[in-house]
Parts: C-alpha cells; structure tokens; sequence
C-alpha cells in the first residue's frame, strides 16, 4: 500500500441510530408529558411492570401508579440547569426500582431497571469501591500507564473477561493500547480498528452518552408503543438512553467476536472523542445502573488524567518550539541575514527545530541547502509547483509523493513538506522536508472488507473475521503537529516584517 487510506464509512455513518425506537429488554422505557405527567408512550414490555396491558396505561397519570413526588422535585431542580440524566428510585407497585430521568424540552424520559434491587449500596461503599481506582489513574504519569491502569481496576470492578483501550488517530482508526483479558477472548493489543467499526454517527452519541452497555446480544428488541410520540409527532430521540435498541449489524459484528455482552465507555480529551474503553464478555452479563455510574465516574477520571498529560505533554513541546523559534530569530538578527539566520550548519536551525532531514531556501536569487534534500531540477519544479498555488500561509502536506509525482523517487528523504512563502510573486520560498517513516499496520481483520452486502442488496454484514491484516505504508512522514505549524507561521510573519525592515533601510 503506497499511501494511507481513509477507512472511514459514509454508509455506516448515515445510520439513525438514535431513530431506531426500539430499546433492549433489560429495562423499561416509560415517556411522560412534561406538565402533568401522563403516560405518552412506553416499551412493550411494560405489563411486567405496570401489571396491566401497555395498551391501557397510555394516556393515564403516572401517579396511579407510584408516588411522583421525587420526580416532580427533581424536575424543578434540574430540568432547566442539566442535559445529564438524574438518578432516582420509584416505587411502582410495590417495587422498589433505580431509575434514570431525562428532562426534555417536551417530555420526560424515564429508564427504569428490570432487576429489582434488595438493596443499595451507601455512598461510603460506592467511594470504598473506587477511590482506589481513581488514585491509580490519577498517579499514572505516561497515557499507557494511565490506560493500563483503567482496563486493570474497570475489570476488578465490572467483572468483564476482557477490557482492551484504544485510542483515535485523525482518520478515526482506533489502536488498541492497553488490554488485559482471560479465556478464549482474542487479544488485540497494538491491533489497529478501521474508524468503520465506530462510524460517526456511533460517535456522535459517545458524546452525549458516557458509557454504552449491551448486556445481551441475543435479546429479544422491544417496540415502544405507540410508535409516534403524540407530543412530537416523530420518533422519540433515544441518543442518550442506555436502554436503547442495537443496530444489527453491530450485535452481528459482536457474534463474530466470539462475545456475548460488550460494554463501551468514552475517553475524552479536550471536549473530543479521544478514545474508547471496551468491555467484552463470553457470557451475557449485566451491570446494574448503580454499577454503570461507578463506570461513568472512571470514565470522567481517565478522561481527565489523558487529557492532562496530553496537555503537559503539548505545553513542554510549545515551550520547545518558543525557545528555537526565540534562537532562529536571534540568529538572524545577530548575521544581519535571513538565511544564514535560519540554516547555520550547526547548532539550532531549522532542521532541529521541524525535526526535518532537509530544507532548502530561494531568495534573492540564491540557492542554498542544508541537511539531504532532491536534486536541484526536482527542488526547481516543486517551486514552480508552489508558486502556482499562490500561497498566502505555509503549506504542508505528509504524503508530498502522492501530490506532486517527481518527489516520488525521493520520498525515503522527502514525504513530508512544509513549505513557507517568502515572496511567492518571486518563487521566494523556505522548503523543509522530512524523511519518509514506513508503518506496518495490524488491522484487526481486513480493513477494505468492513462490510458486505448481500447479493441482492438488500442486507448487509460486517467483516467476519479479525485476523491480523498487515498492510504497509509508503510515501509518508511524521505528520506536522498544530504547534509546529504554528511555529511555522509565526516564522513566516517574521521574515516578511524583517525584509520590510531591510527593504526600508536600504
């Protein structure tokens, strides 16, 4: 494979799957008119709970049912200040059950757990139970010992047969790096998932939902009644209920892993999706609404440790970059010139500072390089090829072989291209190149086969195997980060305003 491919699924992307209006059968889904709490639609399985045909309850007030007061509370507190679902406990016919209420603009959403609870556990108990965990995570110093740490204590916790972490690269593939399991689970530690396996329209709702838990992929989808919302007219939005149904494909996609219940939790950086945490099992297994906000409350935890060492780790390259960025500047100033400013032989230029192999600048008629870079007619060429792109900003690319085709024979020294207009009317330009880095990526299964259709077309499945694919790439270099083309820019600024400074001296 000469290049990167983008693995990401339009198809799988487009999915409703906050439409589906269906929810899985371990719970019950009961929505409530805002203003006086009558029953607008509820799960087909609600007889079991209401102990009267679903049919009949619609329409009726909750109240004939259990004592609202709690709920009513709750909603003047939070209605107008939380998009989080609250936790509460209803007492329905005599059944003491948890609960999770959502506050819409419209209705009310209330998940109500199947499993009826003998009894709850004290906040002291919860805290005992993860105050450990927590201070692990929060004492890891490097992401894989933050990683490693989470998978660890969320299966002492949640009791999976296997949790394995990845983490998004910027096409959305996820790479495995942080596992630990036990039986016939297969390990996919440093595998590579195609960004098809959680398309955006599944990561979307990771960012409205912190956790997604399928405790049985056998079970049996149940209908909400009626189907149309009366208050809406359309679809009740299920994006951030747990309780909500499951695409096929997916529970498909799971049968192939050998799994029986998965549980997903987000990993957030910075208000993106940075990364997931997934939980398998090799038989059905469910956590209790108690035990999916302890996960919840880990995921806040990683979520808030990865994104600090990220950030220590971003401040400690930017105050690199300033320090070079501050000895270029110096340097030029201190040789009166630009170029032998910027790309002395030895010490900081701008090799050291781009952690490039080579550059090369045109200016004022001269030619001058350092470090290994193309021929001169290729370097000739590449500028005609910029200069057509009129730049007004620095230009990069880490695939240069697959935008400009002379650069091909060159790529082992130069894929990557940052390239800095001086006087683009001239063909003035500061070229940075940076050596070609090979990458064997394990694919957990064939990425170009995510999904398969049907002869007819009508039905599709995902890949039935996760086998390790290698695929090899070519032509690409270390990508630029945000700080160094911000270096960059700032460079780029600096050079116009000294040669308007030379240009009104002489």
């Amino acid at each position: 494979m000469a290049k990167k491919t983008n693995y990401d699924s339009e198809f799988c992307g487009s999915l409703p799957l906050n439409h589906i209006n269906v929810v899985q059968s371990y719970g019950y889904l009961v929505v409530l008119d805002k203003i006086n709490f009558r029953i607008l639609q509820v799960s087909e399985n609600c007889p079991d709970l209401f102990l009267t045909d679903f049919h009949s309850v619609i329409g009726k007030d909750l109240t004939e049912f259990c004592n609202t007061k709690q709920l009513k509370e709750l909603q003047g507190r939070f209605a107008e200040r939380s998009k989080e679902k609250i936790p509460l406990t209803l007492t329905i016919l005599g059944k003491r059950l948890l609960s999770l209420a959502h506050f819409k603009d419209t209705h009310i959403i209330l998940e109500i757990e199947k499993t009826y609870q003998a009894g709850e556990r004290t906040f002291t108990n919860v805290y005992e139970e993860v105050k450990y965990a927590m201070a692990t995570i929060e004492s890891a110093e490097t992401i894989n010992e933050a990683s490693q740490a989470a998978v660890h204590e969320l299966r002492k916790i949640t009791g999976f047969d296997g949790i394995m972490m990845y983490r998004f690269d910027e096409d959305w593939n996820g790479t495995v790096i942080a596992e630990e399991k036990e039986g016939n689970l297969e390990n996919y530690l440093g595998h590579t998932f195609p960004a098809s396996d959680v398309p955006k329209q599944a990561r979307d709702l990771y960012l409205k939902n912190p956790y997604r838990l399928i405790p049985d992929r056998e079970y049996e989808p149940v209908r909400l009644y009626p189907v149309i919302n009366p208050v809406t007219n359309a679809f009740i939005d299920l994006s951030d209920c747990n309780l909500r149904g499951v695409a096929a494909v997916h529970l498909e996609y799971l049968k192939n892993m050998n799994v029986d219940a998965s549980m997903s939790i987000r990993v957030i950086c910075n208000n993106t999706l940075w990364g997931l945490i997934a939980c398998h099992h090799l038989t059905p297994h469910y956590l209790n609404f108690e035990l999916c906000s302890v996960c919840e409350l880990i995921s806040s935890v990683i979520s808030n440790r990865i994104s600090a060492i990220l950030n220590k780790d971003l401040f400690e390259q930017e105050t690199e970059l300033q320090k070079y960025q501050t000895t270029l500047i110096a340097q030029v100033y201190a040789e009166h010139e630009l170029i032998p400013g910027l790309m002395p032989e030895e010490g900081i230029n701008v090799l050291t500072t781009f952690g490039a192999g080579g550059a090369v600048a045109f200016y004022q008629g001269a030619y001058r390089t350092i470090g290994e870079v193309p021929d001169r007619d290729m370097v000739e060429n590449l500028l005609l090829w910029l200069q057509n792109k009129e730049l007004d900003r620095v230009f990069n690319t880490d695939q240069l072989p697959e935008l400009f085709d002379e650069a091909m024979p060159y790529a082992v020294i130069a894929s990557g291209l940052l390239a800095i207009p001086v006087d683009k009317r001239n063909g003035e330009f500061l070229i940075i190149f940076r050596p070609e880095v090979v990458q064997t990526i394990n694919w957990g299964g064939d990425p170009g086969k995510t999904i398969n259709f049907d002869p007819d077309g009508t039905k599709y499945h995902p890949r039935a195997s996760f086998k390790i694919w290698k695929e090899l790439v070519h032509h690409t270099s270390e990508p630029w980060t945000k700080q160094e083309l911000e270096t960059a820019e700032n460079l780029r600024t600096f050079i116009y305003e000294f040669r308007t400074k030379q240009a009104n001296y002489n």
